[in-house]
């Protein structure tokens, strides 16, 4: 089992109640459910007693089923991170969501494929709207976009959180070079990065058994910004089927990934034999971040 310390926080998992808090109708995958149960069930083998729960896009905007999952917890041990319409969002919705634990907004720029110029924009207003309150923003994107949004992400002033490795490598050509400018932009950036979903790396770099790319990705971050690592289990681990729609998902639902989740947070610690970086991994940084 993973030697994990007091207060350890798994910053990204989510929870799925569709007979509570319906999906959304369009949407690119459907989940079975993932009860609070459960997750607590996994926190208990591992030793967690935080949580960062982040919302999923098969509820859009509508933040409900998060917000019910905080306040069972109990904002002692619990955060959010939320998905609004950056149009329509008003001082009086944040202020709604803060009061309920929510502590930063999710620009996932996988599911809503906006081109560069227009993901840029909506960095630039979520900054606007996220520094009055001292929340972050949250980006999931691939490795060649995050390199190409570093402008916006420090003009922001805000804490830019970048998804699952930011991405990983890839075999395009430049992908080296776009990892050596996002390691540097550390420097200057108030750039965080969550160590998290490493299977999500392995189509890039030939099989799920390989777990190199991520020790690799996860030694340069830590070594990059050691209090801005953050670690995340990515529980329930949608995308079993490896089948995700444009919009129109089959109402069947889709199995989980099978991830041993010890293992996995086990593989990630022995990349960090210094105790006092594993504390700042799992209490520190993520306290710092979301204000435990």
């Amino acid at each position: 089992m993973p030697q994990t310390s007091p207060n350890a926080c798994d910053t990204h998992v989510h929870v799925f109640d569709p007979q509570r808090f319906p999906y959304q109708a369009r949407r690119a995958y459907t989940p079975p459910a993932a009860s609070m149960t459960e997750l607590l069930a996994l926190h208990a083998t591992l030793g967690v007693e935080r949580v960062v729960l982040v919302q999923p896009s098969v509820y859009g905007t509508d933040n409900a089923c998060l917000l019910n999952a905080i306040e069972t917890l109990g904002q002692q041990r619990a955060r959010g991170v939320a998905v609004v319409d950056l149009d329509a969002a008003t001082p009086g919705t944040l202020h709604r969501l803060h009061d309920g634990g929510v502590r930063g907004l999710r620009l996932n720029l996988h599911v809503g494929g906006e081109g560069l110029h227009a993901a840029a924009q909506q960095v630039q207003q979520a900054g606007r709207l996220l520094k009055p309150l001292g929340w972050h923003l949250q980006v999931h994107a691939g490795l060649a976009t995050h390199a190409q949004l570093l402008n916006e992400f420090q003009n922001t002033e805000i804490p830019i959180v970048l998804d699952h490795h930011a991405g990983g490598l890839t075999t395009e050509p430049g992908s080296e070079a776009q990892l050596e400018r996002l390691l540097r932009a550390f420097e200057h950036t108030p750039l965080w990065v969550k160590l998290s979903a490493p299977y999500r790396l392995a189509a890039h770099v030939g099989g799920t058994g390989d777990t190199g790319h991520a020790h690799r990705l996860a030694i340069a971050f830590t070594q990059a910004a050691p209090d801005r690592v953050l670690w995340g289990s990515d529980w329930p681990h949608t995308g079993g089927t490896g089948q995700r729609g444009g919009g129109a998902a089959s109402p069947q639902a889709e199995a989980f990934r099978a991830v041993d989740n010890p293992q996995v947070l086990s593989d990630l610690l022995a990349c960090m034999p210094d105790h006092a970086q594993r504390h700042r991994l799992l209490v520190g940084n993520p306290a710092q971040l979301y204000g435990f």
